[in-house]
């Protein structure tokens, strides 16, 4: 899906929320939010956060498009990130009072939910403390490399943006910017650390299991 598609989508549904929570406050008939958990992938894209460097594009823009990719400058947190082919991306549409009102919380459960995936695979990751996302040899300094990047933003508990997971992923892209701001830690995939490509179904699968777990949901279609 395309990126700005999938982000008119994702305020769209935001804004739909922030109403809801607005009209509720002059009125005693208390109407429920309703809840999103979208999953995509976008076409080569770099989208940079609205505190992120501009600086960490190190391609010039106007000739992204001899790559094949655009740029966004948006209205998440976190520095610059790529999107792409293989990697997914799913953006929680949450009113966290329906669940917790605590973003720290949030951002680790989405976390969990990455590394209990990857784990399912067979492979052992975690978390860097200062750092947001899902790191592999995290405990080692030179070693450690991202595979899950987060990056969000909230109004009145209400969330929007999210995860961008590297699955498939085509690793070169990410030569072009510093990813997410941080010079000295490189990024890997599924497919790299595994040396063959994934089942993306079955990993957007049991990661959606992960999430419905985590945050004690329940889905309907």
């Amino acid at each position: 899906m395309d990126y700005q598609q999938a982000w008119d989508y994702q305020t769209s549904l935001f804004q739909s929320i922030l109403e809801v929570k607005t009209a509720n406050r002059t009125t005693t008939e208390q109407l429920s939010t309703t809840n999103y958990l979208l999953f995509c992938e976008h076409p080569h894209v770099y989208t940079l956060g609205k505190s992120g460097e501009e600086q960490n594009l190190l391609f010039k823009k106007e000739a992204l498009h001899t790559i094949g990719a655009s740029y966004y400058h948006i209205n998440r947190g976190g520095d610059i990130t790529y999107h792409g082919p293989g990697q997914l991306v799913v953006y929680p549409v949450l009113d966290l009072e329906n669940f917790f009102t605590d973003i720290h919380r949030y951002m680790r459960l989405l976390e969990e939910a990455v590394i209990q995936t990857l784990q399912d695979f067979e492979i052992k990751a975690g978390r860097i403390s200062g750092l947001t996302g899902v790191w592999l040899d995290n405990n080692h300094t030179t070693l450690a490399r991202k595979i899950c990047a987060l990056g969000v933003k909230t109004s009145r508990w209400v969330t929007m943006h999210g995860l961008a997971f590297n699955v498939n992923v085509n690793l070169d892209y990410f030569a072009h910017i510093v990813p997410c701001g941080i010079a000295d830690k490189a990024v890997t995939s599924m497919e790299k650390e595994l040396g063959t490509a994934q089942d993306f179904e079955l990993v957007k699968r049991v990661l959606k299991e992960k999430l419905i777990t985590n945050f004690e949901m329940e889905i309907f279609y």
